[in-house]
């Protein structure tokens, strides 16, 4: 059986140490969440990895699935601030980012411009609704995904790390909305689909809701801390087949391909690119610290692979027409890879 220092150097002890104790955080950092969020484990842990990974996630979810309270509490947990913009048809860029305003300085009464940060300066800002905004708006948030940073009449401010942008889209009601293009779907690392809760606890949501008030949260880390996480899940060793396997799944997303099967040439005209391999790569190394593990493994690895690629794939209309949509393709293509 092969070990760790087969692969590389191990991790030195303190980081070893670092594990260990990000693995003991992340389940209180899941028992807090469970006072105000019933249910949705797997989305709790999908968020947690984009967070520790330094990446942005994207919801998918009906109306009334406490997207916006899970987005809150997690703020809380982790102390960080947080706010909240709601995405509509006349929001503008400014209304974003802020603007220069014109305010008197001095006993002069003299006049000069200042910046008013906008709503994006958090250090986890929920974009809810975002397919609701222009293209123009939503290219104010674009910057500041990629960048860390916004630009406003050619002044550029930094946004303070950590920065964690979630998105959230609807995806049942499509009147009134404009369709994130390519280019800002590939900027969020995960597409995190929120189902209905189970029977028994839509009805333990029930009892917790309309009854006493809720309990309160307790803080769990600061922004300095998570940032130290964020480094420490960089430093997580990865094993060779690993980034084997991330290219080799990547490669068969796009029909343009020689390793493209020939049923991915005939449904798929768009297939993930570069920036997929590495939230790959990052989303199992993510996944491996919060559980305790000191290494990366292809079960962590399988576990990020939909969340990673689904909204990266674009299929033909004459694919979608018979059902065989990018999630159908990404199970598929995870199947496949198991046989070979």
């Amino acid at each position: 059986m092969e070990s760790q220092h087969d692969f590389g150097n191990p991790l030195p002890d303190d980081d070893v140490a670092a594990i260990d104790e990000l693995g003991k955080i992340y389940q209180s950092f899941r028992a807090e969440l469970r006072k105000a969020i019933i249910g949705q484990d797997l989305v709790i842990e999908q968020l947690a990895i984009c967070l520790f990974a330094r990446g942005h996630a994207l919801l998918m979810g009906v109306p009334g699935l406490a997207k916006t309270l899970l987005v809150s509490s997690v703020a809380q947990t982790f102390e960080l601030s947080f706010n909240r913009i709601q995405f509509t048809p006349d929001l503008m860029p400014a209304d974003i980012t802020g603007t220069d305003i014109i305010q008197e300085s001095g006993a002069g009464g003299r006049r000069e411009f200042e910046f008013i940060k906008g709503p994006v300066f958090a250090n986890i800002v929920l974009a809810d609704e975002i397919n609701r905004a222009p293209a123009k708006t939503q290219s104010a948030m674009l910057e500041a995904m990629q960048e860390s940073k916004v630009t406003v009449l050619g002044s550029t401010y930094p946004l303070q790390a950590p920065f964690f942008v979630l998105a959230t889209q609807n995806p049942i009601e499509q009147e009134g909305t404009y369709p994130l293009p390519e280019a800002q779907l590939d900027r969020f690392m995960f597409l995190i689909e929120v189902g209905y809760p189970s029977a028994d606890d839509e009805k333990e949501i029930a009892r917790a809701t309309t009854g006493s008030a809720r309990q309160a949260l307790a803080p769990l880390l600061d922004a300095e801390k998570v940032i130290a996480y964020q480094n420490l899940v960089r430093r997580v060793p990865v094993p060779a087949h690993l980034y084997d396997y991330a290219v080799k799944i990547v490669r068969k997303t796009r029909p343009g391909e020689d390793e493209s099967p020939q049923w991915i040439r005939d449904t798929v005209s768009w297939g993930a690119g570069p920036r997929a391999v590495q939230y790959l790569i990052l989303g199992a190394k993510a996944r491996a610290a919060l559980r305790g593990n000191y290494m990366a493994t292809l079960e962590d690895l399988e576990a990020v692979v939909p969340s990673v690629l689904t909204h990266r794939i674009i299929t033909h209309f004459s694919a979608e027409s018979q059902g065989m949509t990018s999630k159908k393709i990404v199970d598929r293509l995870v199947r496949e890879m198991r046989e070979e």
